[in-house]
């Protein structure tokens, strides 16, 4: 089997400046790349007929977060529970979670305020624009 090595985590948006103004206003995210796909090679990788995509890559410490805005869009989806199958998280660390919840938006939702857990770390989950769900924690 090959050497596998991790590139990114991609989430899947409708409105692409918007998803962009999120991570880096709330998160302090770095755009790394910004492009635009389409064609039939594309097409048929991504398994959509007449499919072109924007991308953004954005640089969160070790990991690269890819958002991509594609054209048709896609169904839209009920917000997304943490106990669903196949539901998905992206977890970012930060070093103070108290510090970090007093400084959110008034417009960016929360599951909770931060909870410590009986691992002793303490979580805090948040929704993006679109009800992405994103876990804050720290160690």
């Amino acid at each position: 089997m090959a050497e596998l090595s991790s590139h990114h985590i991609g989430i899947t948006v409708c409105d692409l400046e918007r998803a962009v103004e999120f991570y880096t206003d709330v998160f302090g995210l770095e755009v790394l790349a910004e492009f635009s796909v389409s064609g039939e090679a594309f097409e048929t990788g991504v398994g959509l007929e007449a499919a072109s995509a924007r991308f953004v890559h954005l640089k969160a410490s070790s990991i690269r977060l890819e958002l991509v805005e594609y054209e048709p869009t896609g169904d839209q989806c009920e917000p997304p529970q943490l106990n669903d199958q196949g539901a998905t998280h992206m977890g970012l660390e930060v070093a103070d979670l108290d510090s970090f919840y007093e400084s959110l938006r008034s417009d960016v939702e929360t599951l909770s305020p931060p909870q410590t857990t009986e691992t002793g770390t303490k979580i805090l989950f948040v929704r993006d624009p679109e009800d992405n769900l994103l876990e804050v924690l720290e160690l």
